[in-house]
C-alpha cells in the first residue's frame, strides 16, 4: 500500500511546481515597461463667457426714500407711529472722480436731480414748503443749480425721461442755499431727516448739498 501512494504524491508536487513557474512567467510578462518621460503638459484653458447680467447693470441704480424713514418696514413690523408723509423715487449716479457741479451738472441749466427717469415725489398728505401749500399727490422734482443756491421745481409732468419735461407744467419753485459738504459725496443722495415741523429733505452730491424743509400741519 505504501508503495502505491508515492507516485500520486510526486505527481502532485510536480504539478504544483509547473503552476508556480507559469504564474511567475505571466507576472513577468505583465510588468509595465519603464518608458522615458516624454509627456507634454497641456495648459488648462477656462473659457470665460461674458456675463450679460453684470455688464448691463445700471450705473445709476434706482432708490426710494420714505418719511418716516423706512416706513414699509415699520408697517410690516406693526411699529408705525405716524402716517407716511412722502416718498421719493430717484436714480443715484456716481461721482467716479469727476467734478460734478459746474462740469457734469452745468450751472444755470435744468437738472433732473439724479439720472435716468425724472425724479418723482409723492405726498401722502398736504404739506407746506416755504409757507406754500402743496396738495397730496404725485409730482416730479428737478432743479436749476447755481454756485450759491438751487431752484427746486415741482412739476406735474409725470412719467418723463431725463429732462424732457414740459415746463408749462411747473407748479412750484423754491430757492434754497447751497451748503459745503463735510466730505465728498460719492453717490448722489437724498435723505429725509425729522425736524420740529416735519422733515428736512437733504440733497447732496460731490462737495455740495442743499436742504428743502417740508412742513406738516395738523388739520
Amino acid at each position: 500500500m505504501h508503495r502505491m501512494m508515492y507516485p500520486p504524491i510526486k505527481s502532485g508536487i510536480a504539478f504544483a511546481l509547473v503552476c508556480c513557474i507559469c504564474l511567475c512567467s505571466c507576472n513577468a510578462d505583465n510588468k509595465p515597461e519603464h518608458l522615458p518621460d516624454t509627456a507634454v503638459t497641456v495648459p488648462l484653458i477656462i473659457r470665460q463667457e461674458p456675463i450679460s447680467t453684470i455688464s448691463s447693470l445700471d450705473k445709476s441704480p434706482l432708490d426710494v426714500i420714505y418719511f418716516p424713514a423706512e416706513y414699509p418696514k415699520l408697517k410690516m413690523l406693526d411699529s408705525v407711529k405716524a402716517p407716511p408723509v412722502f416718498r421719493i423715487f430717484y436714480s443715484r449716479p456716481q461721482r467716479s472722480g469727476r467734478t460734478i457741479f459746474g462740469n457734469v451738472v452745468k450751472y444755470g441749466e435744468h437738472w433732473r436731480l439724479g439720472a435716468n427717469e425724472a425724479t418723482e415725489i409723492e405726498f401722502f398728505q398736504d404739506v407746506y414748503i416755504q409757507q406754500t401749500k402743496i396738495a397730496a399727490g404725485r409730482y416730479i422734482l428737478y432743479s436749476i443749480p447755481q454756485p450759491t443756491e438751487w431752484t427746486i421745481i415741482i412739476n406735474k409732468d409725470l412719467y418723463s425721461w431725463g429732462l424732457k419735461i414740459d415746463p408749462a407744467k411747473d407748479i412750484f419753485k423754491f430757492t434754497v442755499p447751497t451748503i459745503k459738504a463735510e466730505r465728498p459725496i460719492e453717490e448722489f443722495t437724498m435723505e429725509a431727516v425729522k425736524s420740529d415741523n416735519g422733515a428736512n429733505l437733504w440733497i447732496g452730491w460731490d462737495d455740495t448739498k442743499v436742504v428743502l424743509p417740508i412742513e406738516t400741519r395738523k388739520p
